[in-house]
């Protein structure tokens, strides 16, 4: 009998996947499996994909949503899963990676919602003394699958080697 002939509605039952049935590489295929259980956990994730330049492994630790946001150092504001990807995709391509080192964290980090801010200090590999310091804030979200990246916001620090605190202006004028 079909379920229209059973005059009550019934619920669509899916097949359960057990992972146990899923070959290695298959599991290896998708990054998107692989859980961060802690902000920092994920910012690690981050920073090392970074460095090592791997597309994939920087993507697993974005959420796969249209609602992320990026911003590289004086570059337009993206948004959605493919077009960050597509950015890093770009960053990526030269081939050449960068040393990453974070330093000044700061880390606010809640039931949901985590917000670090760092400074990120890159560097060509094998260059001693060529530093270029970027600030930057990375927001994290709990999901389903584990913490997640959802917004990188970089901008280039100012040109002094240890910045100082900003003194509050002299005048009431407010930009934001």
């Amino acid at each position: 009998m079909s379920r229209e002939g059973w005059g009550v509605p019934q619920p669509l039952i899916m097949p359960l996947v057990s992972f146990a049935r899923l070959s290695p590489d298959a599991l290896m295929a998708c990054p998107r499996s692989k859980l961060f259980p802690t902000p920092d956990d994920a910012e690690t994730a981050f920073y090392d994909a970074f460095e090592r330049a791997d597309l994939a492994a920087m993507m697993a630790v974005w959420a796969a949503t249209d609602e992320i946001v990026c911003i590289h150092p004086q570059g337009p504001r993206l948004t959605g899963f493919e077009a960050v990807r597509e950015s890093w995709s770009q960053i990526f391509s030269g081939g050449a990676t960068l040393r990453v080192r974070t330093t000044e964290v700061r880390a606010f980090d809640g039931q949901g919602l985590a917000v670090h801010t760092v400074i990120e200090l890159l560097a060509p590999p094998g260059t001693e003394g060529t530093v270029t310091s970027v600030f930057a804030t990375n927001v994290y979200e709990l999901t389903e699958a584990g913490w997640r990246m959802v917004i990188h916001h970089a901008a280039p620090a100012p040109s002094e080697a240890n910045p100082r605190r900003e003194e509050a202006p002299s005048q009431s004028h407010t930009l934001h």
